[in-house]
Parts: structure tokens; sequence; C-alpha cells
């Protein structure tokens, strides 16, 4: 066996007690790191601030009976509310203090609910609704057009009327224009006109508005 064999097992031990005292010289160096623990963000609450959420010391209160009692502290307000057998509320958060009144919560978020969905129901989207045309319209389908833009004027929605020409119609443009005025003048008392008559390729567009 030569030196080289011999000597070399040895040499290979110490690489190896090397490299271990290294990492564990590294490892004591070098903590790993810890990410700190978040806390879930709060929820934001639905509707106003009521008895013990309401933080300030102090506020401007209103009883039930809508007498303004003037600066109060909280502590004294919501005793005052549990003793009628109702809630403090929180109405007007920006002032300094803020503005709470003595009231039935469960009857004031019920009627706030119902004002809510009263006001839902009373809104109306407003659609486009779109009546085709062709100059050389026949009486029968002009009086249908007719019949199903007046009702869409009720309905509260716009009417986008496309006037189309094809081929050599494009060479009479004059008896779209009288058909279209027609139609301005017939619904002249329900729509208004939001957008002139105006050519897009080969067909014209107008669009009518409810009065």
């Amino acid at each position: 066996m030569t030196l080289y064999a011999r000597k070399t097992p040895g040499l290979l031990a110490g690489r190896h007690f090397i490299l271990q005292n290294s990492l564990f010289i590294h490892n004591l160096g070098e903590p790993p790191i810890r990410r700190p623990n978040r806390a879930p963000p709060v929820a934001a609450k639905d509707g106003p601030r009521t008895n013990d959420e309401i933080r300030n010391a102090q506020i401007q209160l209103i009883d039930q009976h809508g007498v303004n009692l003037g600066p109060t502290e909280t502590v004294v307000a919501v005793k005052m509310a549990m003793d009628a057998g109702m809630d403090l509320v929180e109405i007007s958060p920006n002032n300094n203090p803020p503005v709470c009144k003595i009231m039935d919560y469960g009857k004031y978020k019920y009627s706030a609910q119902k004002k809510a969905a009263e006001a839902r129901k009373k809104q109306k989207i407003v659609e486009i609704k779109e009546i085709k045309l062709r100059p050389m319209i026949d009486d029968h389908d002009y009086d249908v057009k007719m019949r199903a833009m007046l009702r869409f004027f009720e309905e509260g929605d716009k009417v986008k009327i496309t006037l189309r020409y094809r081929g050599r119609e494009m060479a009479h443009q004059e008896i779209g224009t009288k058909l279209l005025d027609k139609v301005k003048a017939a619904v002249a008392d329900v729509a208004k006109v939001e957008q002139d008559a105006r050519f897009e390729g080969r067909q014209v567009v107008m669009v009518l508005a409810p009065r």
C-alpha cells in the first residue's frame, strides 16, 4: 500500500470534521428567521357604533324623547339607555363630541333597511332598446315598431333607431330622412331627441329618450 493510500482516509475524515464544524458555527451565528404573527384584520362594523362600542369619554346626548341633554359622560349615557330598555346609538360620529341618541336600535335598523329596500325599488336602470327600420317599410310593420317604441318610453327606456340602407337605397336617402322625421313627430309628446340622426357606414342611427 502506498503512502498516499494510507493518508487518504485521514484527509477525508479531517475534511468532514471541518465541514461539520463550519455548518455548526454558521447555524449558531445566523438563527432561523421567524416571521411575526399578524392578527387578522378587524372586520368593519356594519352600521353605527352602539353602547360599549362608543369609545369617547364624553358625548352629546339626545334622549329617547328627542331632548338634547348636552355633553354627557358616555358611561352615564349607556346606563341611562339600559335603564330605559334601549340602546345608545352614535348618530353623528364626526361631531366633537359625537352626537348619540337613546333609541331602540333594533327598530331603527329595521326601519333603515326598509327605507333602503324601497329606494332600490324606485331606482330604474335605463336600458337602450333598438328598433330597426328600413326606408321602404310598409304601414303594418311601421305600426308594430311604433307600438313597441311607445311601450319602451312608458317603461323609462331609451330607444336607438337604426335605419339601414341596402343596395340602390343609398341613392334615395331622402326617403329615410322623411321616415325618421315622421318618427320624431309621432313621439314628440313622450320623447325627445338625445342623439340626432347620423350615418354609421350604410346605416343611420338616432337615439330618443323619454321626456
